[in-house]
């Protein structure tokens, strides 16, 4: 298993309502493109601007329901893709033990960008469905720009004991700082 991080969701150009979330894989450098609907591009798109919101969206009730259980989302794995279709499973545990669930892929990310758990690839899907890129270290151009605002953004935050933006903030930093 290789940890993979979603990068870019963008709208499909073959087909209207649908958008392409891309997971990347920094050590080989892959791509993963996988084809999600409106909805779940919405999801995931939140979830990874850390968008606070008035009422839970269905991930965030479910994490506040798994909080409630003492649960904790350990990782999210991508363990195979058949006919195009990716299949993940949730790795719970409440401490003690630990369960494994089914999940669409897509459920699976949103979680995994809610909780901060890590998203690991199967490394034969990554083979099948990896895109082999040449960006660097998966940095897009502007990034140095970008995490030195982001950087300032946290000082004040931080200044102003806004602690709730900052660890908002503290997030995209991380992505930033992994290629996303």
């Amino acid at each position: 298993m290789k940890q993979v991080f979603p990068t870019t969701i963008q709208s499909g150009a073959a087909q209207t309502g649908n958008y392409i979330l891309t997971l990347y894989e920094p050590e080989r450098s892959l791509q993963v493109p996988i084809i999600v609907g409106q909805h779940e591009a919405q999801g995931i798109m939140l979830a990874q601007e850390a968008a606070s919101i008035r009422r839970p969206l269905t991930h965030q009730l479910i994490l506040h329901i798994m909080e409630a259980f003492g649960l904790s989302l350990k990782q999210v794995t991508i363990d195979r893709v058949v006919e195009g279709v990716f299949y993940a499973t949730l790795h719970l545990t409440d401490g003690f033990n630990e369960k494994e669930i089914d999940s669409r892929t897509t459920d699976a990310v949103t979680l995994a960008l809610h909780c901060g758990a890590p998203i690991l690839m199967d490394e034969k899907v990554l083979e099948e469905t990896g895109v082999r890129t040449e960006k660097a270290g998966g940095r897009t151009e502007g990034a140095g720009e970008k995490m030195e605002e982001l950087e300032k953004e946290l000082r004040r935050c931080e200044e102003e004991e806004d602690y709730e933006r900052a660890a908002e903030i503290q997030k995209k930093i991380e992505r930033l700082q992994h290629g996303l």
